[in-house]
């Protein structure tokens, strides 16, 4: 990011040195990318479609958790009057299971991680091409992203916030 910045720069003395722009006529703006994002309405969708998943999936963790608290419960009780043969049927038995929910457990992070990839990347990517037309369309030179970190100070009453300029362009208030 210090590497962008410098570049950044260099490359504004460059364009100071080679056409003799005065500075008002160098556009800056900055925006909060994740504020803009929350605004619009796919977001939110995205998260209930994305909660709702999660839901599912701690659902039915907790259902395969209680089987087999159950199951495990059952065996304590009786394992006394079992056989060996049939202890060790019901112990592997219960370890089976055990896999199985740690298994799910690790699946379940993934598909979870892919699915919010799956949810939010089209937002991400709608609101980076909005940034993108709008700093085109109003002759900005640079559009910071607040929200990244990219920027440490900047002047705001040197430099226009677009916020209201990219909810006009996603249709959004």
């Amino acid at each position: 990011m210090k590497r962008f910045i410098g570049i950044a720069a260099f490359t504004i003395i460059l364009m100071f040195m080679g056409q003799r722009a005065s500075a008002q006529s160098l556009k800056f703006g900055h925006v909060n990318s994740d504020e803009l994002i929350q605004v619009l309405p796919e977001f939110d969708t995205a998260t209930v479609k994305l909660d709702k998943f999660r839901k599912e999936l701690v659902n039915a963790l907790e259902l395969m958790s209680v089987e087999l608290n159950t199951k495990n419960a059952a065996y304590e009780k009786e394992n006394k009057n079992l056989s060996d043969i049939v202890k060790q049927t019901k112990e592997q038995e219960l370890m089976d299971m055990n896999r199985r929910i740690q298994e799910f457990q690790t699946n379940a992070q993934t598909q979870l991680q892919d699915k919010q990839v799956e949810l939010f990347q089209p937002v991400y990517a709608k609101v980076d091409k909005a940034i993108k037309d709008v700093g085109k369309e109003n002759g900005f030179i640079y559009v910071f992203d607040v929200a990244k970190g990219a920027l440490l100070y900047f002047d705001e009453t040197k430099s226009t916030n677009v916020m209201a300029l990219a909810k006009a362009k996603l249709g959004v208030k």
